[in-house]
């Protein structure tokens, strides 16, 4: 079963896209902080990480370089989700290494669809 990492420090948003991820068939972990997060991702080797950019100590852009830089993880998809919205705040995600971003708040079928479109093959029709 593909597995998601969803590293997300607000409890109930975490709880939103954990749902969100199960209902796209994916067997979930989570993580509240980004060294947590990175520690999970390279115990379980997931297929998708979601990850927060505003969270406190670690950031996610920093966590994404990290994972970035394991060679076990450099093929895993990873989704920036975000407040963020201006167009330098969008790219430093990418620079960092996420594949892309999605802009909170979002609803399911936009985070579906940003998923199919970054990696289809993860993603059940």
């Amino acid at each position: 079963m593909k597995k998601a990492l969803i590293i997300e420090d607000h409890a109930d948003m975490r709880e939103l896209l954990c749902w969100q991820a199960e209902l796209m068939g994916f067997s979930v972990l989570s993580a509240q902080r980004g060294r947590e997060g990175i520690d999970k991702a390279l115990a379980e080797k997931p297929d998708l990480i979601v990850l927060d950019i505003m969270m406190p100590g670690l950031d996610g852009r920093d966590a994404a370089r990290e994972i970035r830089g394991k060679p076990e993880l450099k093929d895993v998809t990873i989704l920036a989700s975000t407040a963020l919205f201006s167009e330098d705040d969008l790219k430093a995600c990418l620079d960092a290494g996420c594949n892309g971003y999605i802009v909170k708040p979002f609803t399911f079928s936009e985070f579906k669809a940003k998923l199919q479109e970054l990696a289809p093959s993860l993603i059940s029709n």
